[in-house]
Formats: structure tokens, sequence, C-alpha cells
């Protein structure tokens, strides 16, 4: 039984071998009018309707696997921009901050060749904390007496004077802001006269200064007094072992 189910398969096998060959060689010796012809153009006019449908079902299955790679793509790159971005913007961070260290230097070293503060022995220093109340105005930075800083040393930053040392510990400094009401400055106007006065923090408004006493004109002579404008720098002096606190200009 199972012999007869075998040797009637290869006998189907062969038939349709044999009917193929028959079939290849009738299409290909035959005219483009035969019947053979005929009947391909007949199934592919048939087919090609088909054809097309299942392309423009298919369309849309094709747009959205495209899309999914296109999104995917682009997420790839929105998150190698991102850190692109954050390291670039570290790297700025860090290139203003060396900079802005370096302009502060080189204004400390022209202040010192300027000025001639070179007997004070400049000391640089970073404010780390300042005074939470609004009643005095301090700042501690981080060099003491270890540094060489003392008591009443006079403290200038960005080419101008900012206070000065009231405490000195081996590492800490506490440093007193020329707007504090306790602290005063002998200062002098860029002007012809050079007008005098002491320079003290505005009443009710320490963000300010007031240049009070200034010296009255001699009598008879015509004296305008300060205008707005004019620059005020600290009027120190130095005679023999004598000198002020707070360096002149």
């Amino acid at each position: 039984m199972h012999d007869k189910q075998v040797r009637r398969r290869r006998a189907v096998l062969a038939l349709l071998v044999a009917v193929s060959l028959i079939l290849l060689t009738a299409y290909f010796g035959e005219t483009p009018n035969s019947p053979l012809h005929n009947v391909q153009r007949g199934v592919v006019e048939v087919l090609s309707p088909v054809e097309q449908g299942a392309s423009k079902v298919l369309a849309p299955v094709r747009s959205v696997a495209g899309w999914f790679s296109s999104t995917f793509h682009a997420k790839t790159q929105v998150k190698q921009l991102q850190q692109q971005v954050a390291r670039l913007t570290n790297e700025y961070a860090q290139a203003k901050g060396a900079l802005l260290q370096n302009r502060q230097l080189s204004a400390e070293l022209h202040l010192d060749t300027s000025l001639d503060l070179s007997s004070y022995h400049p000391v640089s220093a970073d404010v780390f904390q300042r005074d939470p109340t609004l009643w005095y105005q301090t700042i501690n930075v981080d060099k003491g007496s270890d540094d060489g800083v003392s008591q009443h040393d006079p403290v200038v930053g960005d080419g101008a004077l900012v206070g000065e040392v009231t405490e000195v510990s081996a590492t800490v400094s506490v440093v007193t802001l020329i707007t504090d009401h306790t602290l005063s400055v002998t200062a002098r106007v860029l002007d012809a006269n050079g007008d005098t006065g002491e320079l003290v923090p505005a009443v009710g408004n320490p963000d300010a200064l007031v240049l009070q006493y200034l010296q009255p004109p001699n009598p008879g002579q015509v004296q305008n007094g300060p205008q707005q404008g004019q620059l005020v720098v600290t009027a120190g002096f130095k005679s023999g072992p004598l000198e002020s606190y707070f360096p002149a200009n």
C-alpha cells in the first residue's frame, strides 16, 4: 500500500515536470500572438489591479515603519546633541571663570605698579561669607595672619577701595566695607580745588556714600565745590614713619 502511494506521487511529479517542460518549450517557440502569450497577458491584466491594490494597502505600513525609523534616529541625534551642548557649556563656564580670574589678577598687578603698593605686600583673597544682617557691612575672606594679613590693612578690588581688615585669625580675616556705618575714610575730589572731606555711608542708604566736612573756601575765594561726575579718591598720607591706613588714590 505504501509503495503504491510513493509510486503514484513520483508519477504525478514526473508528469508535472514533463508538462512544464512542454509548456516552456512551446512558449519560447511560439510567436508573440500565440495562445500561451495571450494567456500570460490575460493573467497579468487580471493580477495587475490586485498588485496595485496591495501596494496601496501596504503603503501606510511602509510609511509607519519609515516614521518609526526616522523618529528613533532623530531621538538618538537629539541625545548626542544634548550631551555635546552640556560639554560645551561646561567648557565655556571654565573658560569664563579663568578669564575673570586673569582679569582680576591683571588689575591687581596694575594696582601694584601704578599706585606703588609694593610696600604694602598685597595678598589676593577670595570672599566666602558675608554678614547676613543689614546692621553691619562685613565680609569674610580666606586669608589671615599666616598669609601676612594684619589688622587695619586696606582692602582693594577692581581698582578701588573696598574696606579695611578689622579682625584677623590665622587663616581668615573679617573685612569691614566702606559702606559700614562704623567706617569712615578721608577722601578728596579730583578737581582743581582738591576738596577734601570725610567719606561716610549715607544715612538710610548704605549703598551710597557722602563726602562731608568739606573745607570751606578762604575769605574772598570763589569756590564752586565738587561737581557731579568728578572722581573721589582716598586722601592718604605718608610722612616718615607715620602713614594713613589707606594709601592715597
